[in-house]
């Protein structure tokens, strides 16, 4: 199938391609913790890694993983300890924090699922630790049940921006036909379209809306999502280690990747993209009658923002200020909702969607919460 949605950069074919070499090298092992053995060493540079051992076992050769940080933060939090803690612990005080886990591990023995990228003969990364019941319904699996609806769809999708970190898989798509006026004149938006995964159960799968703001690419995340958690049935033997075969991971996914295609068609809806058109022309009428400074300050107040955050609104807020659309115009909600989702631009992969989340978080604030910023002095 021809790849219509593809942008300029390329961005949808180097998602696959990591996609599809991650999905070959995918292996994932149950054990028993008190078949495990924490063991931390010198990177080399200065800096401490944690392994874990798996000592051969009902045939299995002796497996040799090493923790990515995402991994190393689940060991943590399965043992009930703060990571900053558990970091301070392995980089100062290795022997005794490998000692403390392996102590954990033995004397509260649970069966967890050991996610993993093969590398070599038995070793390899250790990506996630997760539960029995994780449902391993990885990348590849919502690309499959969604790209296909996506690329024959009407609302002639286009890929807005694709990538895959430790923690998720993110992929933004734009309409090129569904579009319209916003807040103001010169304020043109298009609907959109997005998708997250977690393989290694940061985040539950979840198709959505979102809508962008054109001039500027600003993203705004609908709450019309369809998710899913990653829980199945417990798969787990108190006994013995063992490779998951392919078979029982897949025999469950069928259902959630039908479910997934058949709501594609769902989210073209125009009727959707207009209720949200006129909430953003409602929004323009929303003014703001003290300084920005002060609206930014109450804004953070009232969504429980950090000073850095609160400063990088404040950024978002200069930017929008010159935009088509809102130069030369009274400060809004609209303004404000732009401002917050602009911060989106320069976060982190894994940040991106808490900021498109938190621009309708402001566009949809109660009454009283939204005075509190209208009216800051």
């Amino acid at each position: 199938m021809t790849m219509t949605i593809e942008n300029e950069r390329g961005d949808l074919a180097a998602l696959l391609q990591k996609v599809q070499s991650q999905a070959a090298a995918s292996q994932d092992l149950l054990a028993p913790t008190n078949q495990l053995q924490l063991a931390t060493a010198d990177r080399g540079d200065g800096t401490k890694v944690s392994k874990v051992i798996l000592e051969q076992t009902g045939g299995m050769p002796t497996q040799i993983l090493t923790a990515n940080s995402v991994a190393f933060d689940h060991i943590a939090q399965k043992a009930a300890i703060d990571v900053r803690t558990a970091r301070r612990l392995q980089q100062d005080y290795s022997s005794e924090w490998d000692q403390l886990i392996n102590a954990i591990w033995l004397k509260e023995a649970k069966v967890h699922m050991l996610r993993t990228f093969a590398e070599g003969p038995n070793t390899g990364t250790l990506r996630g630790v997760v539960s029995e019941k994780f449902k391993t319904f990885d990348n590849h699996h919502l690309l499959e049940a969604t790209l296909p609806q996506l690329m024959d769809s009407d609302a002639q999708w286009q890929v807005q921006n694709a990538t895959v970190t430790e923690r998720a898989m993110y992929v933004r798509l734009k309409s090129n036909v569904i579009t319209g006026e916003g807040a103001a004149v010169g304020d043109t938006m298009a609907l959109g379209v997005m998708m997250k995964n977690s393989e290694i159960g940061d985040s539950a799968i979840v198709l959505g809306q979102m809508f962008w703001t054109l001039v500027c690419l600003n993203g705004l995340q609908s709450p019309n999502w369809l998710r899913q958690n990653h829980i199945t049935s417990a798969r787990g033997d108190a006994d013995q280690a063992k490779i998951l075969t392919d078979e029982a991971k897949d025999a469950d996914n069928r259902a959630t990747q039908l479910k997934f295609r058949d709501n594609c068609a769902h989210l073209a809806s125009r009727e959707s993209f207009d209720e949200m058109l006129e909430k953003m022309k409602a929004a323009g009428q929303d003014r703001v009658e003290g300084s920005p400074n002060a609206a930014v300050e109450a804004l953070g107040s009232v969504m429980k923002l950090t000073k850095a955050e609160t400063s990088s609104v404040l950024d978002g807020l200069l930017q929008t200020m010159g935009q088509p659309g809102y130069a030369g115009q009274p400060l809004s909600r609209a303004t404000m909702v732009n401002a917050v989702t602009a911060v989106a631009h320069n976060a982190a992969a894994d940040n991106v969607d808490t900021w498109q989340q938190r621009g309708s978080r402001v566009l949809d604030l109660p009454r009283s919460d939204w005075q509190r910023i209208a009216t800051a002095a």
